[in-house]
């Protein structure tokens, strides 16, 4: 695992820089949303990344849109690979540390195809070798253009990958050959410095034989990220929006993601939450906010949380879902919305870890894999505890009488649902 440019210059004396926990936003930005890579203006990426580090932040996720970057199966355009360097360099200027994505892939409910994978040339890009190829020759190009930089956090396969699968069918095997080839790729090109992950939405977790597994998410790449949305699920319409099972949720993620893994001390990154309307309320916004930073800071190994997203989608711009345009910490005229105000808060208090020594057993097949998600008899069990003031941890069945296992995490006992 390579973690040694984590926080290093965050953590104050005497602090395990790696433990030191981070809290960043997805930067969307506000002019053109990621249209305005077309016709990238610096000056206005230098404002919004000021505004994001007004809030006392201290990263960004940032996204280039495939197309752009990889126009044809053998052609990378330089001219984006350096205006994505830009990014980094300006968001460095700013104070705030980068992940970058590389193959995008899904944003938002848009996906972005290079003509050479569509219509006439279709090609798997899950599948397909020469496809596979191409990917993972831009993620060494993005690495070696990236490598060095001191405000870089690491590189990213792409976001919620597993969003393209509804198009490119793929089995869990061939998902796993995916991922290794295009991870391999980019540590080549980054060197050995600096973090090497991937994402997926929440389908990876609690989607009935997806083929993206809940074990690829937390076994491959250098720590586990986890998107933890209050619409998986129908969650916040089912539970309501001031819930314990949607204030809990994230956390409830970071647990889960960890009981997959197999490394009892693999860092959980809660990459993705926010608060969609109308899922969540404008009014209720802030207090979700503060909670999801609260319960999910509580969790031992976590690295950080980082909000989707910096600016609201500008009306102006169509056929986006209705609660993409109000995602943002700011609203598309730049100005800072409540929930900006609560997240900055949430960030500067102290933060806790608090044990978690006893564990709720997850006994589920890839053909089950929804029972631990919203509405499952596992989800809920789980939220029954937490409503009791337990904090459990998750355990698979497999290793509830691992007692190595089970002491290396900290637990002490082991329940089952319903008792």
């Amino acid at each position: 695992m390579v973690i040694d440019t984590f926080a290093q210059d965050k953590a104050r004396p005497g602090e395990d820089p790696i433990r030191t926990l981070r809290f960043g936003v997805n930067y969307t930005p506000r002019h053109g949303w990621f249209h305005s890579w077309y016709d990238f203006d610096p000056g206005r990426a230098r404002e919004d990344l000021a505004q994001i580090a007004g809030l006392g932040l201290d990263h960004v996720r940032v996204f280039h849109l495939w197309p752009l970057l990889q126009p044809n199966r053998t052609h990378i355009r330089t001219s984006a690979v350096d205006q994505l360097a830009h990014l980094v360099d300006l968001a460095g200027e700013a104070g705030l540390d980068v992940l970058v994505d590389g193959v995008q892939g899904h944003l938002s409910s848009f996906d972005f195809y290079p003509e050479w994978t569509r219509s006439w040339h279709h090609r798997n890009v899950f599948t397909d070798p020469d496809a596979i190829t191409a990917q993972a020759d831009l993620l060494r190009t993005l690495g070696r253009a990236l490598a060095g930089r001191p405000h870089l956090i690491g590189l990213q396969l792409g976001n919620e990958l597993n969003n393209l699968v509804e198009h490119n069918p793929v089995t869990p095997a061939e998902v796993d050959h995916y991922l290794d080839t295009l991870l391999a790729a980019a540590r080549a090109g980054l060197g050995p410095h600096g973090l090497v992950t991937h994402s997926a939405y929440d389908a990876a977790w609690y989607g009935d034989d997806h083929p993206f597994t809940p074990e690829a998410s937390a076994r491959k790449g250098d720590l586990t990220t986890v998107h933890p949305w209050v619409f998986t699920g129908d969650c916040a319409r089912r539970y309501g929006p001031r819930s314990p099972q949607v204030h809990h949720l994230a956390e409830y993620g970071t647990e889960l993601a960890k009981a997959y893994a197999t490394d009892p001390e693999r860092p959980v990154w809660v990459q993705e939450t926010g608060a969609p309307e109308p899922h969540i309320p404008a009014a209720d916004a802030p207090d979700f906010a503060r909670a999801t930073v609260r319960n999910a800071t509580e969790c031992e190994g976590l690295w950080g949380v980082t909000w989707w997203c910096s600016h609201d989608v500008d009306r102006s711009l169509a056929d986006f879902p209705e609660l993409e345009y109000t995602l943002g910490l700011f609203d598309a005229a730049g100005r800072p919305k409540p929930i900006a105000e609560a997240l900055a808060e949430a960030v500067a208090e102290p933060h806790i870890v608090q044990p978690r020594d006893t564990a709720l057993v997850l006994e589920c097949t890839p053909s089950t894999r929804s029972v631990s998600g919203p509405g499952g008899e596992y989800f809920e069990a789980w939220m029954r505890m937490r409503e009791r003031g337990v904090r459990p941890a998750v355990v698979l069945a497999e290793r509830a009488e691992d007692e190595g296992y089970l002491a290396a995490r900290g637990i002490k006992s082991v329940v089952l649902p319903g008792l």
